[in-house]
């Protein structure tokens, strides 16, 4: 690790669920590891999950455009239609940020999907893990449309760093693999809250004793798969355990029957959750994907229909063999659930521990 100067870092997650929040939990502990000044950039819910993750930082009330889930449209129409509203947001941020950066003395401006947090006056980061977006096969010839509009903003920034591994051995493909990059991107191995802590215990009396439905996104669908696995597992012999994923200052427990849900548990209690699980469902989202495969762990990953992301991450990532996959649609006829320990390559931490280390050192002493 290079020592350079104390900076003023500021990170803006977008705020599509608490996926891109949860990435940056492990990059602003290497930050504030190396004497940095962090300030978040968000909107309420995501500074709840920050501070319960990582108290004491400064926050700045930032919001970024939301979309919602349609409970009948695939999501990508649903995000073209409001693609004029994503163009409004995404000038109206890259204007404020002037004056976020004029007072808070920002140095360095660290985005997670967020096209419009760029200044030529400072250095700044776009973080994706699909310069690729995925478009349904009968729409694939239109994807360089996406490639190109994606590629205008990320030259903006100063470099772009991707989560993932540069080789063969990757996690999110075709997304970020099949296609030309520009000069500014780095891969900077999988992020996640979870590496920086020991195994849980071999002991654990909570091992084996449960399976897990970690929940995610937004509504109305994190609520629909909430009520299919429910259905699905209420009878099973093993209770299930349900991180809701929702933050705030409660940690409600509640338990029914044989299902015991939490609103939210700090990182250490969820690590035991999932290595303690005999089976993991779970949506694939690509932060969850990263932190179990951080974990050594695998699980059932549905997509949130219409998502062309995930529905492309689940086919990828089972095709693989590390992961298995089912279609939401498919689970009220039965669901087959598999051992929660993956078949994973060896070196992953390590290899994403020295590529982290090697691009914040060339952000940060460039």
């Amino acid at each position: 690790m290079i020592l350079a100067r104390n900076y003023n870092i500021l990170i803006c997650p977008l705020e599509w669920g608490l996926g891109h929040a949860g990435r940056m939990i492990p990059l602003a502990s290497e930050l504030l590891e190396r004497q940095n000044n962090v300030f978040i950039g968000t909107g309420k819910e995501h500074a709840d999950f920050f501070r319960n993750e990582l108290p004491g930082l400064t926050y700045i009330d930032f919001p970024g455009f939301r979309t919602g889930y349609s409970r009948y449209l695939p999501q990508y129409i649903a995000v073209l239609l409001k693609t004029p509203l994503l163009f409004y947001h995404i000038i109206a941020e890259h204007i404020r940020l002037k004056n976020i950066i004029h007072e808070n003395n920002i140095d360095i401006v660290i985005s997670d999907n967020r096209m419009g947090l760029w200044n030529r006056k400072i250095k700044s980061v776009y973080i994706t893990h699909q310069p690729v977006v995925p478009l349904p096969k009968e729409l694939k010839f239109l994807e360089w449309i996406g490639i190109l509009f994606h590629r205008f903003f990320i030259r903006k920034y100063s470099f772009c760093f991707i989560p993932d591994l540069p080789g063969e051995i990757n996690f999110s493909g075709r997304l970020t693999h099949d296609v030309k990059l520009p000069g500014n991107t780095r891969f900077i191995g999988i992020l996640s809250r979870f590496t920086s802590r020991s195994s849980s215990s071999p002991d654990n009396k909570a091992r084996y004793l449960h399976n897990t439905l970690i929940l995610s996104g937004p509504e109305p669908q994190r609520g629909i798969l909430r009520e299919k696995i429910v259905m699905a597992l209420g009878q099973d012999e093993l209770p299930t355990v349900i991180l809701e994923g929702k933050p705030g200052n409660s940690r409600e427990y509640v338990r029914s029957v044989n299902i015991i849900s939490y609103n939210h548990l700090p990182a250490d209690e969820m690590q035991d959750i999932i290595t303690g699980s005999e089976h993991i469902v779970t949506r694939s989202g690509y932060t969850t994907v990263m932190e179990l495969i951080s974990l050594n762990c695998t699980a059932l990953l549905i997509p949130t229909p219409g998502q062309t992301e995930q529905e492309y991450l689940a086919e990828y990532l089972s095709g693989k063999g590390w992961f298995t996959t089912l279609q939401q649609s498919c689970i009220d006829a039965g669901i087959t659930l598999t051992s929660q320990k993956a078949a994973l390559p060896a070196g992953i931490i390590e290899e994403s521990r020295d590529l982290l280390e090697k691009s914040l050192d060339e952000l940060l002493n460039k």
